[in-house]
């Protein structure tokens, strides 16, 4: 029990240690809010996963004192998880219009939006969610209709940037309010809360001006087709390839679903002006010349599954790679997918395409601060606490020590992990008992069944293959009517190893006779060791062995 009845409690639950799996929980004694709630995509090493959550039973737990979920914007990493929370607690989602249109896609998708209510709030709401309320400061990102959020508090104010850059003359008036979020400050702020992505990146972000004075050098060069895959969400960006095809006397088409779903969605909601001119089906493509033509897809991150990538297989069904192409890959490329877009850029320029990537020219501009200005954030904000959000353990470090250099005093710039919550109270701060955030994992329908042990047996799998050991006992005489025989799988090349596997079944009989008839564990258990012993004497190889012991 508190002694002070004034408290705001925060528990992280996803984004601190990680770039991706946002989800932070603020709570006083009779009100909870959830900011963001994204998922993270699987590591290599997560064999067979679609995606990575957060765990939602700290929330589920206080579900009677939930009073909303509001999301900063429409990146998966921040809304990507709420299928799988919105079936649990019955409160409202509040966003921008575009991250809702965003949430309703990936609602209908689950079979939830019927269930769902959603509140679009704008730079001009004000927000009270019990003990809470909130303001909206439009923010420059990588995709439109961002907010940080100015929240009132029992306690104090604080500030969660959400992602964010500044860009002194953004395109389409997509700018973080610097000015706003001064004037919020004005009476002071309890608690900053800033995204820590470019921590590590001295100076300022590209901006997006930048980058279009890129493009457009590209466009004016370009002889044949331009193809261009960037992020589904980033729709600024496709603003200004439609733009700049118009320009250049090009038509843009389209391959990729979510590509097209998003295309679609923005242009019917008049987040994205196209002029039908500028805009080809695909199947029209043949009827234009490749100087006539832009093509727009999915595949930035190298998707096994997506546009490009089968594109640079040979394996679109619509499309094929010309010598005279750009391909022009405007996106960063994230973390653990370096390999796979490797693959893909080799793959096109050995089908004598030029790919043109972050790595080796301007083309794109990162949406998250880098250093200079998160120094202006916290210089603009001079909060009492600091907390760095949105970054791995590192990213979070220097951030946490930039605070400490732009004034904020060491003791109050406090680096926070998943589950480890902190109590801001009248007299000043303390930290509780850990709650439950280890992440989930989704593989199909199946949420949190995977675990360790069942990754443990997919690597082995993928490493050492299978192999099955099958025998047919007579249930009457415990004869053995048939085998034994051997299946492999993924462990070697049956045709060159037949003489192995022969002496492997002369070991089984000499084990099955030296059992006792009816003792079926313990068959089992002598195969399974006696199998893998052999396999790592003769092959240096460790299987997975099953015994499959049939009684007729």
């Amino acid at each position: 029990m508190d002694v002070d009845d004034n408290y705001v409690r925060l528990t992280p639950l996803g984004g601190l240690g990680a770039i991706g799996q946002n989800c932070m929980v603020m709570e006083t004694r009779d009100s909870m809010v959830v900011i963001d709630c994204g998922l993270m995509f699987p590591e290599d090493f997560l064999l067979g996963v679609d995606v990575v959550i957060p765990r939602f039973d700290y929330i589920i737990n206080n579900k009677d004192k939930l009073k909303g979920i509001i999301l900063t914007h429409g990146h998966e990493d921040h809304i990507g998880a709420l299928p799988w929370l919105l079936p649990y607690v019955d409160v409202p989602v509040y966003g921008s219009r575009f991250t809702l249109q965003l949430v309703a896609n990936k609602l209908t998708e689950f079979n939830l939006i019927d269930y769902i209510q959603t509140e679009v709030v704008t730079e001009k709401t004000i927000l009270e969610l019990g003990d809470f309320k909130f303001k909206f400061f439009p923010v420059c990102h990588s995709i439109i209709e961002g907010f940080g959020l100015g929240i009132e508090t029992p306690v104090g104010k604080i500030i969660h940037t959400g992602d964010f850059k500044l860009d002194p003359e953004p395109m389409g008036g997509h700018m973080t309010d610097i000015e706003a979020i001064k004037d919020f400050s004005k009476s002071g702020v309890m608690l900053l809360m800033s995204d820590s992505t470019n921590v590590e990146r001295d100076g300022y972000a590209l901006t997006e001006r930048e980058i279009v004075s890129s493009l457009h050098g590209f466009f004016s060069e370009a002889k044949g087709r331009i193809l261009v895959t960037l992020f589904s969400s980033h729709i600024q960006r496709m603003q200004e390839i439609f733009d700049l095809a118009r320009e250049f006397g090009r038509k843009v088409a389209i391959s990729g679903r979510s590509l097209a779903k998003n295309i679609e969605m923005s242009m019917e909601e008049g987040f994205l002006n196209v002029d039908d001119d500028t805009y080809c089906p695909l199947e029209d493509l043949p009827k234009l010349q490749d100087s006539e033509t832009v093509l727009l897809l999915t595949g930035s991150q190298g998707e096994p599954l997506s546009a490009l990538t089968r594109l640079a297989l040979g394996e679109h069904r619509q499309l094929k790679i010309k010598k005279n192409d750009l391909v022009l890959m405007s996106s960063r490329i994230i973390p653990g997918n370096t390999k796979a877009i490797t693959r893909v850029i080799n793959n096109l320029y050995r089908l004598g395409a030029e790919v043109v990537y972050e790595k080796v020219r301007a083309i794109h501009a990162s949406g998250h601060a880098h250093r200079e200005e998160l120094k202006v954030m916290l210089e603009a904000v001079s909060p009492r606490f600091f907390i760095p959000l949105h970054g791995e353990y590192r990213h979070l470090f220097k951030h946490a020590e930039l605070a400490k250099e732009c004034g904020v005093a060491p003791e109050r710039s406090i680096v926070l992990e998943n589950g480890q919550p902190l109590t801001f109270t009248s007299q000043g701060v303390r930290f509780e008992e850990n709650v439950p955030a280890s992440s989930i994992l989704v593989d199909g329908k199946g949420v949190g069944d995977v675990g360790h042990t069942v990754l443990k047996e997919r690597q082995i799998l993928g490493d050492e293959g299978l192999v099955i050991a099958i025998m047919v006992i007579s249930e009457e005489s415990g004869d053995l009517i048939m085998g034994p025989r051997l299946l492999s799988r993924g462990f070697i090349f049956e045709q060159h190893f037949d003489h192995v596997l022969e002496d492997a079944k002369c070991l089984l009989l000499d084990v099955f006779e030296d059992i006792p008839p009816g003792a079926t564990k313990k068959l089992e258990e002598k195969t399974r060791s006696t199998l893998r012993r052999f396999f790592r004497k003769i092959l240096e190889r460790d299987p997975i062995v099953i015994p499959l012991i049939i009684k007729v």
